[in-house]
């Protein structure tokens, strides 16, 4: 199990490798990337910001409880920090599992509770010009409303 904030870009196949065993029947890779488009305005980045220590802390947080959860060790997540292009990842979470609906539902956790619970901010830019701040938890409490 590996958290990491990081400034360059992500290796998805890392990620992969780093959970990959014999015992796994299930590998998972998801990748959050920089759309060009957010609430009908048209996007152009991102800038994304962390409170460092804290993000370390609850990124080892959830990643851990995920392992419990889902009887798996092999969870690897990192997210990106700094300012990001059209179609670059931001985070990327590997799951690996003997059975791949525990692989699903951690992997799932893990994206869910990243965006509740971890001091990432970003803000966007847009083809006008402007820039604002978007609020990170908004699609995941979308997500979670019935």
């Amino acid at each position: 199990m590996r958290v990491a904030i990081v400034s360059r870009p992500l290796d998805p196949a890392a990620l992969i490798a780093e959970v990959a065993r014999s015992a796994n029947g299930a590998t998972l890779l998801f990748i959050g990337t920089v759309r060009e488009q957010n609430d009908g305005r048209d996007v152009t980045g991102i800038e994304y910001v962390v409170y460092g220590p804290m993000a370390d802390r609850e990124l080892a947080a959830i990643a851990a409880e995920a392992a419990s959860q889902f009887s798996t060790d092999d969870i690897v997540v990192e997210h990106r920090v700094g300012h990001l292009q059209l179609g670059e990842a931001s985070v990327a979470i590997a799951v690996a599992h003997a059975r791949r609906a525990a692989a699903y539902d951690a992997s799932r956790y893990v994206i869910e509770q990243i965006k509740r619970r971890v001091p990432v901010w970003k803000r966007e830019e847009y083809t006008d010009g402007t820039r604002e701040w978007v609020d990170p938890t908004a699609g995941a409490l979308a997500v979670s409303q019935p």
